[in-house]
This record gives structure tokens, C-alpha cells and sequence, in this order.
């Protein structure tokens, strides 16, 4: 039985948890004292106490306006509004969401917050707003319609995120890019030039052969320049694109070219040794391996390893289906040659094997500290 003293309409006793975050030297009253001057939109009770717990603990700036008064004023902002613009409660509390605004904001976005509004809708937006101190942020705000059990809109409910540092972070990566765009296009013409020179000699001195050796050589550095210049700015690519981009172009047919690295990242300036050594390698294998007959396979792979501490780079480059394997007796004048003296120019070392079925030859080469390290 129920004392007929006891006052059942009385709200339920406020969970200890509250109390203890009552205690905090970070407590934020403004969600208890809401509550109790809003009781008729049912922040009351536990659900109230919740509330109360939501709003004070999350770091995300949040606010609640009043569609149903005068120019749609804040009637709520938590801690975190506060801390985000600088403005007291006192200072907050009745006015429109749009003294944030700014000489800068701009006026489109704005308007799309108008017509939400009007329409009853959600909305997000990117805008520019200013502290207290008159210090600009970049504002994400969501902002969306709240209704009551009877469906009738109650609030408009904003939440506020400071994307200032997100927006400088794209501006950089678009910079970069553009960069990397107008460098792309001066080293395809800067290409061209040396090709035409090239060419041009050649004929003039009759040695077209071997200008168009040379110029072979010339386009394949381009094409791994081209393919990886979009990371440039960072210092650091994935070899993997420039790998591709160099070997594409002398395998017709996929299934006899098997490329297995992937996502490796090596400073940029690795890309002239490397991407020179595999297309003497292609060539090679074009002329008198693996590619030179209807069944061979060539099978490219890389990855890292640290050598006395210092981390390299390895490819390796396996031939196989090669008939009557012979090794050369000798290297100079070939693509050996270079491939020996460019991975030697940058420290590094080629090993080769000669197998029954065809050449093995393995890349050594220091790359230094990647980001990821």
C-alpha cells in the first residue's frame, strides 16, 4: 500500500552519478537550469537528469532555439558553446544564432540556414564565425527541427564544430595538388624537349638506333615521374604506380606479367634509379628473356627491409619459362652497365642470379625513414 502522505507526483530522485558530477569543478549548471524552466516540453524527471548528463558531457557545442518565439532565439547552449565562442550565457541566451556572424561569413550559406528553418528541415553547413575576441572558426554546423509526441516543432536543435584545422588541412592538400599539376605539366614539356633533342641528334649524326635507345629511356622515367608527382609535395610516393607505369608498356598481355608489392611508400627520389633499372630490366627481357618467347613470365616484387639499421628497399625481378638460359659474359656497353651504375650511384647494390629458366635479379637500395616509421 502506498502512504497516503508520500507525494507520488514528485520527480524521481536524482541518480548519484548526478550528484557526484554536480560536485565536479567542470559541472555545467545550464542544462539543469533549462530544464526546469522548460518542464512543459517534458525535460523533467529522468529523462531530465539524462538530458542533463548528454549536454555537460559532451565536448561538441551544442545549442536549442525557440522557433515559437521572436526571431527564433538560443535558449540553451552548453559548456562547450560557451567554450567554442567565448560568449557568457548571459550573452548568448535570446539572441539569434547570427551574431556569430561575421564581415566574412558568407551570405550563402547563411541563407541556406533561413530556408531550413522555414521548411522545417536539417541542414548542414560550413561557415565562417567569430569568437568573442573578434578571432574567426570555421564552423560545421547541423542544425535540424525538434517536435514534440504531438508533432508540434518544439526546438531547432544546432550543433557546432570548430573544422578550422580541417579546412587549413584541405587548403594545403589543394595547393599541393595544383602544385604538383603545374609541375606535372612542366616536366612532360621539359620531357618533350629533351626527346626532340635527342632525336634531332640522332638524325643529324646517324645513329637513330641508339637515339631511340636513349629516348626510350627518356619516356619510361617520364611516365614514373608522371604517375607518382601527385605525392611529390610530401617527399614521399608509392612506389608501387611507378612500377606499374614503367612495366606496362612492355606487357601486352597481363597474364605474363605478375606485379605482387603494393603500398610501399620511398622517398621520391628513388624513383629515377629504380624506375631506369626495371625498364633496362623490360627491355632486356623483351630482346632476350622471358618476353622474347610465347611462354615466359616475368614476376616483380618489392618490400622493406633494414640493413645495419637502415631500412631498404628490395625488388626483385623474376624471370621463368626462358628457353636456353645463357649467361652473358659480359656487361659493358649493356643495359647491365646501367643498371649497375644508377642503383650503385645511390647506394645501393644488384645481385644476379642465372637459373636454368631464366634471370633472377635482385634491387638493393637505402631509402632512408619512411612517414610511417
Amino acid at each position: 500500500m502506498t502512504d497516503e502522505s508520500e507525494d507520488v507526483s514528485a520527480p524521481p530522485e536524482a541518480p548519484q552519478d548526478a550528484v557526484r558530477g554536480a560536485r565536479s569543478p567542470n559541472f555545467d549548471p545550464s542544462p539543469k537550469a533549462f530544464r526546469e524552466t522548460r518542464s512543459k516540453d517534458r525535460f523533467t524527471g529522468a529523462s531530465g537528469v539524462l538530458f542533463e548528463q548528454a549536454m555537460a558531457q559532451t565536448r561538441m557545442a551544442i545549442c536549442l532555439c525557440d522557433p515559437s518565439e521572436k526571431d527564433v532565439p538560443i535558449v540553451f547552449a552548453n559548456r562547450a558553446f560557451r567554450d567554442l565562442t567565448g560568449y557568457d550565457d548571459d550573452e548568448i541566451l535570446g539572441n539569434n544564432c547570427r551574431f556569430l556572424q561575421g564581415p566574412e561569413t558568407d551570405r550563402a550559406q547563411v541563407a541556406k540556414i533561413a530556408d531550413a528553418i522555414e521548411r522545417e528541415d536539417v541542414v548542414v553547413v560550413e561557415l565562417l564565425n567569430y569568437r568573442k575576441d573578434g578571432t574567426s572558426f570555421w564552423n560545421a554546423l547541423h542544425m535540424g527541427p525538434i517536435y514534440n509526441e504531438h508533432g508540434e516543432l518544439i526546438y531547432f536543435f544546432g550543433s557546432q564544430w570548430n573544422v578550422s584545422d580541417v579546412r587549413a588541412a584541405r587548403a594545403e592538400e589543394t595547393h599541393a595538388r595544383e602544385m604538383a599539376r603545374e609541375l606535372s605539366h612542366r616536366m612532360k614539356n621539359m620531357f618533350s624537349v629533351i626527346s626532340g633533342i635527342v632525336n634531332i641528334t640522332g638524325r643529324m649524326r646517324g645513329i637513330e638506333k641508339e637515339a631511340r635507345e636513349i629516348n626510350d629511356r627518356v619516356q619510361a622515367l617520364a611516365r614514373a615521374y608522371e604517375t607518382t608527382l601527385d605525392n611529390a609535395s610530401t617527399g614521399y610516393i608509392e612506389i608501387g604506380p611507378a612500377i606499374r607505369a614503367i612495366l606496362d608498356p612492355y606487357s601486352s598481355d597481363e597474364s605474363r606479367l605478375k606485379v605482387l608489392g603494393n603500398g610501399l611508400r620511398v622517398p621520391f627520389s628513388t624513383v629515377s634509379g629504380i624506375g631506369l633499372s626495371l625498364h633496362e630490366l623490360a627491355a632486356n627481357a623483351t630482346k632476350h628473356g622471358a618476353w622474347s618467347g610465347d611462354d615466359g613470365l616475368v614476376e616483380v616484387d618489392w618490400y622493406q627491409r633494414d640493413k645495419d639499421g637502415i631500412p631498404h628497399l628490395l625488388v626483385e625481378w623474376r624471370e621463368s619459362g626462358v628457353q636456353d638460359v645463357i649467361e652473358p659474359t659480359q656487361s659493358a656497353g649493356s643495359g647491365n652497365t646501367i643498371i649497375d651504375r644508377m642503383i650503385k650511384y645511390g647506394g645501393g647494390k644488384t645481385v644476379r642470379d642465372w637459373h636454368s629458366d631464366g634471370l633472377h635479379v635482385t634491387i638493393t637500395y637505402p631509402v632512408g625513414l619512411t612517414p610511417a616509421q
